[in-house]
């Protein structure tokens, strides 16, 4: 997939200069997401990622207003990629199950690093993705983020998986409930896979992927 000549768009409010606009910024970019790896949302700062970058905390602020700007930023980038995957790797596949399934996927499965995207590892980022997104939502601002359209490219996402739920089974009643649930589900179960295996079925055998591609088999049937 070549993603060096597509550009991810991100709600311009989520930063105060586009970091994708500098050297700096990819670098805060590349080294946020990693830090944040490392030793998880809630302990990192713009100060430690200040002095693992060899910049001023101040030059921080100039790209994102907190680092929950920055994260809503970085999951907002994430759900961009997918959705480009989406449209993409399923474009061409006329048959509605077929398609579903890919869909499916693309979602759930564990994500490898897109050379193409150098200052982004993708398989760090879901790693993020999989322990903080809920963070970025279930906040006391939740309704006025929305409002200002920070979760858009989220819910693009799941209206594209409930549409190819619809064109397989056009009188599904809760396309729109299953397909959240599939996607923010299958976060769940991999980190239950992979934290607390005794209450998911999910191993390093049955992914994931494989589990919401069996419901939906059951359901479509």
């Amino acid at each position: 997939m070549i993603l060096n000549q597509v550009i991810i768009a991100v709600n311009d409010k989520l930063y105060v200069k586009n970091p994708e606009s500098s050297e700096l910024g990819r670098k805060i970019i590349q080294h946020s997401i990693n830090l944040i790896d490392e030793i998880g949302f809630e302990a990192f700062t713009f100060k430690k990622l200040g002095e693992r970058i060899g910049s001023n905390e101040s030059s921080l602020y100039r790209y994102f207003e907190n680092k929950h700007k920055l994260l809503l930023y970085l999951s907002s980038w994430y759900w961009g990629w997918m959705e480009y995957r989406l449209v993409m790797e399923t474009n061409n596949i006329p048959d509605p199950k077929t398609k579903l399934m890919k869909g499916i996927e693309i979602l759930t499965e564990k994500i490898n690093d897109d050379t193409s995207t150098q200052h982004i590892n993708e398989a760090t980022l879901n790693n993020i993705i999989i322990f903080e997104f809920t963070k970025t939502f279930m906040t006391k601002e939740v309704d006025q983020e929305n409002r200002e359209g920070f979760f858009i490219i989220y819910k693009k996402v799941v209206n594209r998986l409930k549409d190819m739920i619809l064109e397989a089974h056009p009188t599904y009643p809760f396309a729109k409930s299953l397909a959240s649930s599939i996607v923010e589900g299958s976060l769940h179960q991999h980190f239950l896979k992979d934290h607390l295996k005794t209450i998911t079925d999910c191993n390093d055998t049955q992914s994931p992927t494989h589990f919401y591609q069996h419901l939906l088999e059951q359901i479509l049937k």
